[in-house]
């Protein structure tokens, strides 16, 4: 069954289906893309069609960079998201670390406990969140979006890491142990690297819902100097009128880091999906 599984042809088919889901995936980013180029008339009448000399327009890119501080919603996004990431891995990996190389009273428990988390949505506790945050003082800070995505992320990365790191050898830990180095050094050193294409696909799995998310940036960050790029996107879009060209350009621009980041992760992400399926 292992020689099935590592057969070189069966590698280059899923290789290939996760290349094609790939393109389809990013079809709707292209036609968005090339709908920002467009005068409005043109959006309805040709969604699909490319921009030419009667249709292209800059308005909707004219209309983002005058209405709204559009570098400060970016910044803002970037900072929420990269800073929630860290903590994910780095809390994730540390707790899936003493989950699977541990064995103490409650272990399973914990596991068990842990694993809801994936289950049970977190915006149902939204009121309870939003009233801590009141209680110490953070809403309308970055650290509020930053400890509420963190939270929401640490379920699944401790359950995927965990997968990954009971298959890290014993012998390399023990060695290790044996050399004198400590067990955060170990952790550090020696397991953390052997995960890499783990942490990656966390990465990417948590970064696109932290980066689109709309409803926490505008219960816990409304304020004007802490808005998201998704919650500052909103002012174009009205009860009656919507401005399609500034949403269309605003969602084109925050589509580029998204991209850029799975562009740096898709190795790692490959390599930690299919790791399972072809060893």
């Amino acid at each position: 069954m292992n020689q099935a599984r590592s057969n070189p042809l069966n590698i280059a088919l899923m290789h290939g289906a996760l290349v094609l889901y790939t393109l389809i995936a990013l079809f709707p980013v292209f036609v968005i893309l090339i709908n920002s180029f467009k005068d409005r008339r043109s959006i309805f009448r040709e969604p699909l069609a490319l921009p030419d000399s009667e249709s292209f327009s800059t308005i909707g890119y004219e209309t983002v960079m005058r209405q709204g501080d559009f570098f400060l919603y970016f910044q803002n996004s970037m900072i929420v998201t990269v800073g929630s990431l860290f903590f994910i891995l780095l809390f994730g990996a540390m707790a899936a670390y003493a989950l699977s190389e541990y064995r103490f009273r409650g272990n399973m428990l914990m596991g068990l406990y842990l694993a809801l988390g994936i289950m049970i949505p977190i915006r149902i506790g939204t009121v309870a969140i939003l009233e801590m945050m009141v209680a110490t003082g953070l809403v309308n800070t970055l650290w509020a979006l930053i400890l509420v995505y963190t939270a929401q992320g640490l379920p699944l990365a401790v359950f995927i890491l965990g997968e990954f790191m009971r298959q890290v050898s014993d012998d390399l830990k023990n060695a290790g142990r044996i050399d004198g180095l400590s067990e955060y050094t170990i952790f550090f050193r020696l397991v953390l690297p052997l995960v890499r294409p783990a942490m990656a696909t966390v990465a990417v799995f948590n970064m696109i819902p932290i980066w689109n998310d709309l409803w926490f940036p505008l219960i816990l960050a409304p304020a004007e100097e802490t808005k998201t790029l998704t919650l500052g996107s909103q002012v174009f879009i009205g009860q009656f009128v919507t401005d399609w060209n500034a949403v269309l350009s605003a969602l084109s621009m925050a589509i580029l880091p998204v991209l850029v980041l799975y562009a740096i992760f898709s190795r790692q992400l490959i390599r930690g999906i299919t790791s399972g399926a072809v060893k």
